[in-house]
């Protein structure tokens, strides 16, 4: 190691390393130091139940990583990465043995709406023929001036809404209506809150644009060919290093921490302004996932047989189910029926389990740092669209909260996207400025999921903070 550099950044996830390959392509000297043995945080696997059988710690399946306005920019194949695409996106089953589906084109997913196609068309049609100009909206901090404001506005008057009146609104049928809630229940929140319609909207869209595919192999080869480039430029990193305070990095002309609010307050609380430190203090996180990764000794058996084709697929039934659900989890309470997202790799790729074997990565939403096991709820609603599933279990790996977040230390209390996802949270990330990563300790900033545009394995919060560093 040098002496000095011209940057340290501290967290080896997608958005440290963004960072860190962002200030190297500038020609800077930049070190990245990563508290546990490999690199990812969020984008690792591991064989987590038998010997053979590949499991995402984290993410799982990865629109934002292949639409990525950064990433698409980087010879990240030439490190290995392999992007698998399933027939379908999404699958959402239904309780009489049929499954909404969203499909790659526009059409084919109107086509299996019924009478709910062509208000589904009218929605999407836009947003999907301008969506790499929405990206470049949506990946960039709530307040600036936008480059497309008429089409910004299209986007945000449907989007404001919350995701159960859009879908009341809008459509007739139960199956339109669970397609879209499933959707925007990533928010990981009640599905009455306003600002909810935009988390269906945008991962809906970039079903259509770019897919919901999977890495080769596991998400861990994502963040593997992100260092790979990143030390092909002259950076260096260093594994099984815990940073406990700033004070103990080399000498640096700038410091880039991939972490959350409450532990940039533990490394540099110190050097913080109170009236900064406060504001830290109130940062919200949101409710917490509990996962389980199984093994199987077959693929799982579907009562919808659209359910085989897709890679991921939502369990909770209707809307009214799913709202209820995320009301509960809201509320504190443990859903008796939790809206479940499952994720099949095996079918697709051939890498992730041993020959006729099979991988399944599932998990709920639970409140934050909660310590009930949900394991057999939610393979009851695996069950419940899949009849004979527990049939087929060799083995399980359950990560409560508390599991998660000693896997990876930004997962606070089971947090998997970095704090809450309400409105105010999403301008005022993690406080209100329109440079939200330059904390006011001058060359010190914030690149996590914490800042904008928030969770998932895009890197954009990483490489606005460089870009402002």
């Amino acid at each position: 190691m040098a002496s000095a550099y011209d940057a340290v950044v501290v967290g080896a996830g997608p958005n440290g390393l963004a960072a860190a390959i962002v200030l190297a392509q500038a020609g800077r000297s930049v070190v990245v130091f990563e508290a546990n043995e490999t690199v990812g945080g969020a984008a690792r696997s591991a064989a987590l139940t038998r010997p053979g059988f590949v499991h995402d710690l984290g993410s799982a399946i990865h629109p934002m990583a292949v639409g990525s306005p950064f990433f698409q920019t980087l010879p990240l194949e030439r490190y290995g990465l392999r992007w698998i695409h399933p027939d379908a996106p999404l699958a959402h089953p239904l309780d009489d043995g049929s499954a909404a589906v969203l499909h790659r084109t526009l059409g084919a997913t109107a086509a299996g709406l019924g009478p709910d196609g062509p208000a589904y068309r009218r929605l999407m049609e836009p947003l999907v023929t301008h969506w790499r100009e929405l990206m470049e909206e949506f990946m960039r901090p709530l307040l600036h001036v936008p480059r497309h404001p008429l089409l910004l506005a299209r986007f945000g008057l449907p989007a404001l809404m919350p995701a159960e009146t859009l879908c009341n609104g809008l459509f007739r049928t139960p199956r339109a209506k669970a397609l879209f809630a499933g959707i925007a229940a990533h928010a990981k929140l009640p599905l009455s809150q306003p600002g909810t319609a935009a988390f269906g909207l945008v991962l809906g869209l970039m079903g259509h644009a770019v897919g919901w595919p999977l890495p080769q192999g596991g998400a861990q080869n994502i963040a593997d060919a992100l260092a790979a480039h990143f030390r092909s430029l002259g950076g260096e990193i260093v594994t099984g290093h815990r940073v406990e305070n700033i004070d103990a990095l080399p000498p640096a002309r700038v410091v880039l921490l991939d972490v959350t609010p409450r532990q940039l307050l533990r490394l540099a609380g110190h050097r913080l302004p109170a009236a900064y430190r406060r504001r830290l203090e109130s940062y919200r996180y949101g409710p917490a996932a509990f996962k389980v990764d199984f093994a199987l000794d077959g693929p799982i058996p579907w009562k919808a047989g659209a359910c085989t084709h897709a890679g991921t697929i939502h369990l909770g039934g209707t809307l009214e189910e799913i709202a209820h659900s995320e009301e509960e989890t809201a509320e504190g309470k443990h859903p008796e029926r939790p809206y479940v997202l499952l994720a099949q790799h095996s079918p697709f790729d051939a890498t992730r389990a041993p020959e006729g074997k099979h991988t399944v990565w599932a998990y709920a939403h639970v409140p934050l740092g909660s310590t009930f096991d949900m394991t057999e709820r939610i393979e009851q609603q695996i069950e419940r669209f899949a009849p004979g599933f527990r049939d087929r279990i060799l083995d399980r790996f359950i990560s409560p909260p508390a599991t998660l977040e000693d896997q990876n230390a930004n997962l606070i209390g089971g947090d998997v996207t970095g704090g809450s996802n309400d409105l105010w949270q999403l301008a005022a990330r993690p406080v209100l400025s329109p440079t939200p990563y330059r904390t006011p300790v001058p060359g010190l900033y914030l690149c996590s999921a914490s800042t904008p545009p928030g969770g998932g394995v895009h890197g954009m919060c990483g490489y606005h903070a460089a870009q402002t560093a």
